[in-house]
């Protein structure tokens, strides 16, 4: 069973209003509207609709959606009541918590999504309403205070080990798989710094500091690759599929100094916080 929804009032992000909530996945959390979430990635809503409803099975009804046009009366009522159904024809009017909105993302999966993502996360679903505390005594508006300082220190603390987590997994990363390693440190590089476009130029700025070290031309050994693949035969379509990290995966030394280099660009990225 849902908790109850209320409507706590316009909420902005950029120039973008929108309608805030609470409840219908716990009490107190944040909620939001499928049509305001299209509205903030400008899109239509029936598009982002679409979208849902193609991966709906991906969605647990009252954990990452709640839809008030299949709930319950009351759910019905509400919806019309806050002119949330754009015409009879409407077939859904979702509600997505945070967990919600984050599988949304990786179905839209496009650099604004990533971009408001961060965004609302940061301003919006971590919100918490503040107590009024004023009509306290000054000992008790003390411990207040006290308590929140100490609030502030644990989650810090957490933060900080959840990072020297991630960092250990980065170093970690070894050579028993290290292309599908080194790919996936690099695509969360690339979503730190403007998503799949930043990728190309990320994996050559890590070829230029590869060929730095190692004192060698990867495009050089790749010719000369190719011609020796011509001389053994191999068709030239094969030939032209090869590329930089195929030569590199020819040289043990290579294969490590290509690793280290992929490792300190993920730290340096910060990627534990993609």
């Amino acid at each position: 069973m849902t908790t109850q929804i209320k409507v706590t009032g316009t909420q902005n992000l950029g120039s973008v209003q929108f309608t805030g909530i609470e409840g219908g996945f716990g009490e107190g959390k944040k909620a939001m509207l499928v049509k305001d979430i299209a509205e903030i990635h400008g899109q239509p809503v029936k598009e982002i609709n679409r979208r849902i409803n193609d991966n709906i099975s991906r969605f647990h009804y009252g954990l990452d959606i709640i839809d008030f046009l299949s709930g319950s009366e009351p759910l019905r009522e509400m919806a019309s009541k806050n002119g949330w159904i754009g015409s009879n024809r409407t077939q859904n009017v979702y509600l997505l918590s945070e967990r919600g909105y984050a599988k949304l993302l990786k179905i839209l999966e496009d650099d604004k999504a990533w971009e408001i993502y961060d965004q609302l996360v940061d301003t919006y679903f971590n919100m918490r309403s503040e107590l009024d505390t004023s009509n306290l005594s000054p000992e008790l508006q003390m411990f207040n205070g006290l308590f929140k300082s100490l609030a502030k220190q644990e989650l810090a603390t957490k933060q900080l080990e959840s990072k020297v987590d991630s960092i250990s997994e980065i170093v970690a990363v070894n050579t028993v798989d290290w292309r599908k390693d080194t790919r996936q440190l690099i695509n969360a590089v690339a979503k730190t710094q403007g998503g799949f476009s930043a990728y190309h130029e990320i994996q050559s700025e890590i070829y230029t500091e590869l060929e730095r070290r190692a004192g060698c031309k990867l495009s050089i050994r790749l010719t000369n690759k190719r011609n020796v693949m011509a001389g053994e035969g191999v068709s030239k379509s094969k030939r032209d599929k090869l590329n930089k990290v195929d030569v590199i995966a020819d040289d043990k030394k290579l294969v490590e100094i290509y690793m280290a280099i992929v490792k300190e660009f993920a730290i340096k990225a910060g990627v534990w916080n993609g």
